[in-house]
């Protein structure tokens, strides 16, 4: 487990958290626009039954860039996000429904969603709300959906890095939260591809609702 934290304590978590990614909006998009992250969304639509398209969850969308990427395929995506400058970002980007909802309190339509795409952004989530998350994420997929995460792994240690708040789980530690909420494994990969594990920061997964 990790430290219990109080009220006033998860409300800082949050602020602080969302504000640093607020304030350094347009850096963030310069450094992180000609990501590669194909592989991650390849993985979540292969996952998906059916031709599609497919109504897809960008949960923490940053300024768009995956929502474009969704939307040139020919799906459905909506973009979330908690930080006001990335929601106008990634509305004027991807010309797409963009909800700007708070991680630790979201309010999202029931069986809905045919996948979702947790791209580096679940382990923002503190230990002790993470299960509360994930359920309303079950919750807002359609039955069989799928959800992808992709956090960068550790000790199943939790603090502050920066400006920014972080849990770095293990897959075992990982898998416990997912299945203790629901979802059932698909799969799970290592990333960067082609390098030794101690040189793959991100695990990847994918799970069944």
């Amino acid at each position: 487990m990790g430290s219990r934290w109080s009220a006033a304590e998860l409300d800082e978590i949050v602020a602080v958290t969302v504000g640093h990614y607020d304030e350094s909006a347009e850096s963030f998009w310069a450094g992180t626009k000609d990501h590669d992250v194909l592989q991650n969304i390849e993985a979540l639509l292969g996952a998906i039954a059916g031709d599609g398209p497919h109504k897809i969850l960008d949960f923490g969308c940053g300024p768009g860039r995956d929502l474009l990427r969704f939307k040139s395929l020919g799906h459905q995506p909506v973009g979330l996000d908690g930080a006001p400058r990335f929601c106008e970002m990634a509305y004027e980007y991807a010309d797409v429904e963009v909800l700007h909802q708070n991680f630790l309190n979201l309010e999202l339509a029931p069986a809905h969603f045919d996948g979702i795409f947790a791209n580096a952004t679940l382990f923002h989530v503190p230990q002790q709300e993470l299960h509360q998350v994930l359920t309303k994420l079950f919750a807002s997929l359609k039955p069989g959906g799928v959800l992808f995460s992709s956090n960068p792994r550790g000790a199943n240690e939790e603090g502050w890095h920066s400006h920014r708040f972080g849990r770095y789980h293990d897959l075992d530690a990982w898998s416990a939260h997912m299945t203790a909420a629901g979802f059932s494994a698909v799969s799970h990969y290592y990333r960067p591809q082609g390098l030794p594990r101690e040189q793959q920061p991100w695990l990847a997964s994918l799970w069944r609702a």
